[in-house]
């Protein structure tokens, strides 16, 4: 398990990006943290199949609120949050992820709105942006989740992953 890494949705609307995270966080040993209101019931057949039979592999917790989200935390001193923003100034790429002794909150906003402004502003030395014309709106929810995994992971070496595969037939 890689617990040291959280990934935090902020009132995902979509059930079959929540799904696919889902797989990916199970796939990886990664904490799944969701944040209330959602836009879909967590029994929704579309977030079911998009995640497959990964649900009872995963680490999953569920807040009522965002002030819920974050006061869970507030007293937990080695951690870091990275919030996924077009409005970061920094790219995702260049935070360090490499402390051991932190935890690390990867933290997406809504599919139509982001993360809230205020939070962002309050956090604007921890906000990343990945990189991508200037005339796309965003990456899909699950692929920006994906990329941001996987760069954390990447910088540790793919701790408790399985590195290499075999040929089944051969």
């Amino acid at each position: 398990m890689n617990n040291f890494l959280n990934v935090v949705l902020l009132q995902p609307q979509i059930p079959q990006n929540t799904g696919n995270i889902a797989r990916t966080v199970a796939a990886t040993g990664i904490n799944l943290h969701i944040v209330q209101p959602i836009g879909f019931e967590i029994t929704d057949k579309k977030l079911k199949r998009a995640g497959l039979d990964y649900w009872d592999k995963l680490s999953i917790s569920i807040y009522s609120s965002t002030e819920h989200f974050f006061s869970t935390f507030q007293d937990e001193k080695n951690k870091i949050y990275v919030f996924f923003t077009t409005k970061g100034k920094k790219l995702y790429s260049d935070f360090d992820y490499t402390n051991f002794s932190q935890d690390i909150f990867l933290i997406f906003g809504r599919e139509d709105a982001g993360i809230d402004e205020q939070i962002l502003l309050a956090n604007k030395e921890n906000c990343a942006r990945i990189p991508m014309l200037d005339n796309i709106r965003s990456l899909n929810l699950s692929n920006s989740v994906n990329i941001a995994c996987y760069e954390v992971l990447r910088q540790r070496n793919f701790p408790n992953l399985l590195q290499n595969g075999n040929l089944d037939n051969l």
